[in-house]
């Protein structure tokens, strides 16, 4: 048991420095969207480019593709957030929380499962990409979700705790046990961040 922690440390620390830096950008953000403070979205586009390397040297192709998605919302998030942002904090309150139906919830949950299928099928024949079905739901799972969080869309906490979970098992398996355990802050966090949009969307007054 010793040597199995020994090892599993020594296999930690052979991580790029910039994984680390990733990570605690990573947390940044999450934290501050929580807050919905604009400021989430500067964190989440540098955190996002040192991943889409990261992620790429360990095959795990989707997840690196992702990464370039990830840049472009967070220009998308930070512009659709800063016409609505006031002065408190940086906090963007203006653009209201709001809910999906569960008709469109399931056709979303449907159509990502069917394009997950069809990509990870094309993975599996083509790549050397490691588990290429489950990186490519939570990676098409993630597209969906993370255009939620800049709509301000409830049910993205939701969303994150799944695919977080599914994730962990990824970053495990490819040795990036700092990447793994940002994710598994993330399941606690997600909590807590449902819990704080779901009350600020039943006391916020439509404008």
């Amino acid at each position: 048991m010793i040597d199995l922690l020994g090892v599993t440390l020594a296999q930690a620390l052979q991580n790029s420095w910039l994984e680390i830096l990733a990570v605690i950008l990573g947390i940044a953000y999450l934290l501050l969207a929580m807050r919905e403070n604009i400021l989430c979205w500067y964190a989440a586009f540098f955190s996002t480019a040192i991943f889409l390397s990261v992620f790429w040297e360990v095959k795990l192709y989707m997840e690196s593709g992702l990464q370039v998605y990830y840049l472009a919302m967070a220009v998308y998030g930070w512009y659709q957030w800063r016409n609505n942002n006031n002065e408190n904090n940086g906090a963007s309150n203006s653009l209201l929380i709001s809910t999906w139906t569960t008709q469109r919830h399931v056709t979303i949950i449907l159509v990502t499962l069917c394009i997950s299928g069809v990509s990870g099928y094309g993975l599996a024949t083509y790549t050397d990409a490691n588990f290429p079905y489950l990186d490519s739901l939570t990676t098409w799972g993630a597209i969906v979700t993370t255009y939620m969080v800049a709509r301000k869309v409830l049910e993205n906490w939701i969303y994150w705790f799944v695919l977080d979970a599914l994730s962990i098992y990824l970053y495990i398996d490819r040795g990036l046990y700092f990447t793994a355990l940002l994710f598994a802050a993330y399941l606690i966090i997600v909590i807590f961040g449902y819990r704080t949009w779901s009350r600020r969307y039943s006391q916020q007054t439509p404008i």
